[in-house]
């Protein structure tokens, strides 16, 4: 006997490929979004070349993407279920391929930050609805976890082919050229997304929370731009500490009228579960710890080491292929031992790994040592993100799916967004302390060292370029003392990324419940 799956799709015998082709469809359009955030960290260095961006401008390239992602997963989430998930999938691909035609076509760091804000904006429909759809095709807990999973390995692949695709790319063609393949990827999952995904929305249609949509997106964006902005206002400064007061009035509006709304934007009373408050807590805290790294290490690569976009890409193929890995078990492993378990013993890997880098991280570390901690570092991520993403999703009903997705997703993004900011203040204020004490810089020319201090692909630009003023032994003292500084503000990010993870694992030990209250019972095989 057939069975009609809410998404619409026949989950019997004869009609099962569809729905994983469906779940093909929403992984690869998931793919999409990830890997361009993974090439454009590996792009930083050629548009620092390129277009003389110092670090704020660089974070900005960054950040721009997630500020419009956080300030509008929520309201994207929710639209997915009031008018229709593959419509939402389609239209957020629409938008999020046109950001990328901007930014190949971008002269100047403001008009590619421009077109990372409408990349933003697209991603914020395309992310959550394709962990609703999946949630909504998918209805069976363990049928759910292994697709979750297989989803969640997303990362592990975008984390992988991103670099090495667009490292290619950027030793072969311009910089922009990593855009214009993001578009032609885009369009395929676009007509992908058209011939296979089926239709699916809440049944209840519920009007628009017009108020809901203001006042989160507010909230979220208010948040988000004190983050960004805290390392260069100061974070006890007054812009900063009205980003955070205005922050807070926002979303304390949104929750009261939430729980007054008779048609809520977002069912607030889903955070009293501790299943879905303490995992998506951990989720925050895990990209907070990644992205702040990640940050960092695509300029030790290339900066650091000297090696190519190309050769730095290929290089984080193990990190990458631990997450698929332990993304796919992770689930399994939670359906049978717990979340709690599981992820865990992920932030547990995770701070683990920070921390073996912060303690033997050099200019010259053995590739072979570096292997062994992106391993560490895959397989916490995985065993952290999935599980904990399933538990979330598990929580939800399954016509509000949209809503459990977005809050996955925009605690990934706050917690991303913090973590740069954050881990890259501490990297910054380390890193311009040690080029002022540094005895080789200050007896450069002012205008040299001043350069300098505004981050390590500017030091080396000015270092080459002054190698007639200064002399070619003077040049090599002052790139080695750059680079060493450098180290000193990976070591002390390393740190605080660490201490975020284990953290988290504490966390997870006293507030994450093991399994659901009712646990579902797997279908038999």
């Amino acid at each position: 006997m057939e069975s009609t799956s809410p998404a619409g799709l026949q989950t019997g015998g004869g009609t099962v490929d569809r729905r994983w082709a469906t779940l093909a469809v929403t992984c690869f359009a998931t793919y999409v979004v990830l890997v361009e955030g993974s090439i454009v960290n590996v792009a930083l260095p050629s548009i620092v070349r390129q277009l003389g961006a110092d670090t704020t401008a660089l974070k900005w390239v960054v950040d721009a993407y997630n500020l419009a992602f956080a300030a509008l997963v929520l309201v994207g989430g929710t639209l997915s279920d009031r008018f229709g998930r593959r419509r939402s999938l389609i239209i957020g691909l629409i938008i999020f391929g046109l950001g990328n035609v901007l930014a190949a076509l971008a002269g100047s760091t403001e008009a590619l930050i421009a077109a990372r804000v409408v990349m933003g904006v697209g991603a914020a429909l395309v992310f959550p609805t394709t962990l609703s759809i999946i949630t909504n095709t998918f209805t069976d807990r363990a049928e759910r976890a292994k697709a979750i999973g297989i989803w969640g390995a997303m990362t592990g692949i975008g984390v992988a082919s991103g670099p090495i695709i667009g490292g290619w790319l950027l030793e072969s063609f311009y910089w922009g050229s990593v855009f214009v393949l993001i578009v032609g990827a885009a369009v395929l999952a676009l007509v992908a997304a058209v011939l296979v995904v089926p239709e699916s929305a809440d049944p209840t249609h519920p009007p628009i929370d017009g108020w809901g949509v203001l006042l989160s997106t507010a909230g979220l964006a208010a948040l988000v731009i004190a983050i960004i902005q805290g390392p260069d206002w100061g974070w006890t400064s007054g812009r900063t500490l009205t980003g955070f007061g205005a922050s807070l009035v926002f979303l304390a509006a949104f929750v009261v009228w939430e729980r007054r709304c008779p048609h809520p934007m977002l069912e607030v009373s889903f955070f009293r579960n501790p299943r879905f408050s303490a995992a998506s807590g951990a989720i925050a805290l895990a990209f907070f710890a990644l992205f702040g790294f990640i940050f960092l290490i695509t300029q030790y690569f290339q900066f650091v080491r000297n090696y190519g976009a190309f050769e730095s890409g290929l290089r984080t193929l193990p990190v990458a292929i631990s997450i698929a890995v332990a993304a796919i078990t992770g689930t399994k492993l939670a359906v049978r031992f717990g979340n709690r378990l599981v992820v865990g013993t992920g932030l547990v890997l995770l701070g683990g790994s920070f921390a073996w880098i912060a303690i033997v991280i050099t200019d010259s570390t053995p590739y072979s040592v570096i292997i062994g901690q992106m391993v560490m570092m895959g397989l916490g991520l995985g065993f952290t993100t999935a599980p904990a993403t399933e538990s979330i999703m598990g929580e939800v009903p399954k016509e509000k799916a949209g809503q459990g997705s977005a809050v996955n997703d925009a605690t990934r993004e706050v917690g991303g967004t913090l973590g740069v900011a954050v881990i890259g203040s501490v990297f910054a204020s380390v890193y311009t302390a040690a080029i002022a004490s540094s005895a080789v810089w200050a007896g450069a020319p002012q205008e040299l060292s001043q350069r300098a201090a505004e981050g390590i692909g500017l030091a080396l630009g000015v270092v080459e370029a002054s190698v007639a003023v200064v002399g070619p032994e003077i040049a090599a003292q002052l790139a080695d003392a750059a680079r060493q500084a450098f180290i000193d503000g990976l070591v002390l990010g390393c740190v605080v990324a660490s201490a975020v993870a284990l953290l988290g694992a504490v966390l997870v030990a006293v507030f994450l419940p093991a399994k659901p209250k009712a646990a579902e019972v797997p279908a038999a095989s």
